[in-house]
């Protein structure tokens, strides 16, 4: 059983060095290859362990547990971050692609090209910059001359709508947000009732404006 486990932790930690070699591009997009990569690789790894009794099925998890606490606990270290995590890559610079960081990520130009149409953007010049990030995933910055409109832009100033808190989710009170928003179950039955409803098993979903308390009520149809 010890051999077990000991060979559960080596083929974690092999699996997780192939997948940060294998790069980012890995993440970001699931072609065939990818996910034909994924699934053999784990298919490799768990082949390998021959998990023996209930006990020893509960050491694997744990252990397998305590390697992903770690792993991340060492990204929190700028100088291991790099390879616990690894390092966000421009794909895109001022309009211009760099050939030299696709090359290195083994980024497609066509997984690039789909990826920014995605965003709205078809046309690479319209992009000040395009950045693989390290999860996998391409954030895109277009030039500002093509950014979308804000309200700062037309120096309008548009009223806090805050942050709506359900409190009714099919037929059911959700107390936490009541106790969050500082309301009981009384008040929300008298809100109800000045709207014409007299029952929680009526109402599919309702929610509460958090800067004002106003109630929205969505009842079954």
């Amino acid at each position: 059983m010890v051999l077990e486990t000991l060979k559960l932790a080596g083929l974690f930690l092999l699996v997780f060095i192939v997948m940060r070699l294998l790069g980012k591009g890995l993440l970001s997009q699931w072609t065939a290859y990818d996910l034909v990569t994924v699934i053999f690789l784990s298919y490799a790894a768990l082949g390998a362990i021959k998990v023996q009794s209930f006990f020893h099925a509960i050491i694997c998890i744990t252990l397998i547990g305590s390697l992903y606490l770690t792993l991340s606990k060492l990204s929190l270290y700028e100088g291991l971050s790099r390879f616990t995590i690894g390092e966000p890559t421009i794909l895109i610079k001022n309009g211009e692609i760099v050939q030299k960081n696709l090359k290195k990520v083994r980024y497609s130009i066509t997984e690039l090209l789909s990826t920014i149409r995605t965003f709205g953007y078809p046309v690479i010049e319209e992009i000040e910059y395009a950045i693989l990030e390290p999860n996998g995933h391409i954030s895109v910055i277009p030039k500002n001359n093509l950014r979308y409109l804000t309200p700062r832009d037309l120096d309008l100033n548009p009223e806090y709508t805050g942050l709506p808190i359900t409190v009714i989710a099919e037929g059911k009170v959700k107390y936490e947000s009541l106790t969050f928003i500082n309301k009981t179950e009384e008040w929300l039955l008298s809100e109800l009732e000045h709207n014409g409803y007299y029952s929680f098993n009526t109402i599919f979903y309702a929610y509460v404006r958090s800067h004002n308390h106003s109630l929205s009520i969505y009842p079954y149809k």
